[in-house]
């Protein structure tokens, strides 16, 4: 019975055990399926969070976009093409009309001569534009603007005579219709010739470096005449593009002067060589300057001589006392060591003997000049 009692109570603790073991792994799932929750929530909080970041740019940027294409569009230069365009159109169609119903009105069959006439004056004023971008010559822009004011002078007069003749109007109607027609004729030829001297003004104020280039290499080849013959032939004789216009201008210069440095000629060597030996003979003391020179070191005023390299001040010192060597020493009563040289035991000299051991060497030196520089 004992042990029956004992088994069971053992039986007893393992289901109490397993019980135990059952609920913590319960608590345990129940815990992981609860944190995948959160992190689920979580990525999903942080994913409309960052949809939300990036609406929100994608609303700045385009916000930003619209505002530089209107800062694109209304520029002051589009605004002016895109205007002077439009009063174009405008005065085209204004004019046109009175001169169909002018020639229609002689016989059908003159309908396209106000084309043809419109067409002319357009037609000139463009090829000024066109000559003005290839940069044909002024007696060419000159011809095609005269072109134009003859166009549309003769479309000006139709619409003169046009206006003043409208049945139904007074004197002065008629007067104010006529004026009318033959201005808008002219206005649109004369705005656009405008706008294109307006954008010419505009493009060659933006060249100003190329315009001081091409001045810089006129002004270069005038007056350097043979280095320039010499440099288009060494161009002509190189192939096309394999030598630098630079290159042969630095090689015919070395050619002509023998120098490969560009303003350098033989003369101008030889000027420098009579520059730098009038200069170095200049720096050399005379021997009333030498005198100067020793007697300043010796006065109780501070004196400032000039050198070869800068201006050094000489200061006052005593003259020299003692002889550089020391006295003979006497005869010993008794024989003692050997005199020994010590570490100062003679005087240093003088300012006035330095200063004149220096001019000693420096006079016996001689001036030397390159011999390349002397060629």
């Amino acid at each position: 019975m004992s042990d029956y009692r004992e088994e069971r109570r053992r039986d007893q603790a393992a289901a109490a055990r397993q019980r135990r073991q059952d609920a913590a792994a319960a608590d345990r799932r129940r815990l992981a399926l609860q944190r995948e929750a959160d992190e689920r929530a979580a990525r999903l909080r942080e994913q409309q969070r960052a949809e939300a970041e990036q609406r929100r740019a994608d609303k700045a940027k385009r916000r930003v976009e619209r505002a530089a294409r209107r800062a694109e569009t209304l520029t002051p230069g589009r605004v002016y093409r895109t205007g002077t365009l439009a009063l174009v159109g405008a005065s085209a169609a204004a004019a046109l009309p009175a001169q169909i119903l002018h020639f229609v009105g002689i016989s059908p069959m003159l309908l396209p001569l106000p084309l043809a006439i419109e067409g002319a004056a357009w037609v000139m004023a463009a090829g000024v534009a066109h000559a003005d971008e290839r940069g044909l010559p002024g007696w060419v822009r000159w011809l095609l603007r005269a072109l134009v004011a003859a166009a549309a002078g003769f479309a000006a007069a139709i619409n003169w005579s046009y206006g003043r003749h409208l049945p139904g109007l007074s004197e002065a109607d008629a007067t104010v219709a006529g004026a009318g027609l033959a201005a808008v004729s002219l206005l649109g030829p004369l705005v656009f010739e405008v706008r294109q001297w307006v954008s010419t003004l505009s493009a060659s104020t933006g060249e100003g470096e190329e315009r001081e280039r091409r001045r810089h290499a006129r002004r270069r080849r005038r007056d350097h005449r043979t280095v320039a013959r010499l440099a288009d032939r060494l161009l002509s004789a190189a192939p096309f593009g394999a030598l630098d216009a630079e290159a042969a201008w630095a090689r015919a210069w070395e050619i002509v002067h023998g120098d490969d440095r560009p303003g350098m000629t033989p003369d101008l060597h030889r000027r420098a060589v009579r520059s730098h030996t009038a200069l170095t003979a200049a720096r050399a003391p005379r021997p009333g300057e030498l005198r100067e020179r020793l007697e300043a070191g010796l006065r109780p005023l501070d004196w400032v001589l000039p050198t070869e390299a800068d201006v050094v001040p000489i200061r006052r010192a005593s003259s020299q006392v003692a002889n550089q060597m020391p006295p003979a020493p006497k005869a010993p009563r008794k024989k003692s060591a050997p005199p020994r040289r010590r570490k100062g035991d003679t005087p240093r000299y003088s300012t006035a003997a330095r200063v004149a051991a220096a001019e000693t060497a420096r006079r016996t030196a001689s001036v030397s000049v390159p011999v390349g520089e002397a060629r």
